[in-house]
């Protein structure tokens, strides 16, 4: 198991939604310092406010910008992968651009940031790397389907990953949040957890070594439903 608060975390997508919220749950659990990114900096001049903040400029899909982040951050071993993307795109309708965008972002992006702190975590003698997946990975819904898939492969890659590194004394978690109250899903009139509240619901499932974890109630539910009959779950949501 691990403890959140024992050494210096990395959070991508800081600036606003479930990343700024895990940066604020990290600095409320004693993290004494937290990188935070976003692609552009100055969404960030808030939180580096926190003398425990120190923010870094990462596209996730800039290669470049990967690397130099890994070597801004050498001391971290906690590594939470959150900048996404979302694009509305139906598969067969959409924008290829846009289905292509959700890919590099999230799955791309989120593998490319992962290979580059592998190596950092295992020197300094492990860790855990969260990798925040949706529900949508579980069952598609056909308005996103862009972003669906790419969450499959994020999902899909996250166990990968995590047969790969379990020698190394890093643990790999995977996020499948339901409705979260943030700027990319406010247009739908759901139900919708606070950022905050699945913010520590995923800091509590790392520290409890949940290697999925299920942080609000609309992914509890969702996951019982996957586990007792999955074709209703990918029924459910392809009505939505």
């Amino acid at each position: 198991m691990v403890q959140v608060n024992t050494g210096p975390a990395l959070v991508t997508g800081a600036n606003r939604g479930i990343g700024r919220a895990i940066v604020d749950a990290l600095l409320a659990r004693g993290t004494k310092k937290v990188y935070a990114t976003a692609r552009r900096i100055e969404t960030l001049a808030d939180l580096a406010t926190d003398p425990r903040v120190v923010a870094l400029q990462l596209d996730i899909t800039d290669a470049g910008e990967v690397a130099a982040a890994a070597a801004a951050a050498g001391d971290v071993t906690l590594l939470v992968n959150n900048g996404g993307s979302l694009e509305f795109a139906d598969l067969l309708a959409g924008e290829l651009a846009a289905i292509d965008a959700d890919l590099r972002t999230n799955y791309f992006g989120t593998l490319a940031v992962t290979r580059a702190f592998v190596p950092v975590l295992e020197r300094n003698g492990g860790g855990a790397i969260v990798n925040m997946l949706s529900l949508v990975a579980l069952g598609a819904v056909r308005g996103m389907g862009g972003y669906s898939v790419s969450k499959a492969a994020a999902a899909s890659m996250t166990q990968a990953v995590r047969a790969q590194v379990a020698g190394l004394g890093i643990t790999v978690h995977g996020v499948f949040p339901g409705a979260v109250d943030t700027d990319m899903i406010r247009a739908f009139e759901i139900p919708k957890t606070s950022p905050a509240d699945v913010a520590h619901a995923i800091l509590d499932g790392v520290e409890a070594g949940d290697e999925d974890i299920f942080p609000d109630p609309m992914s509890r539910d969702g996951h019982k439903a996957w586990r007792d009959d999955p074709k209703a779950l990918e029924r459910q949501m392809a009505s939505i």
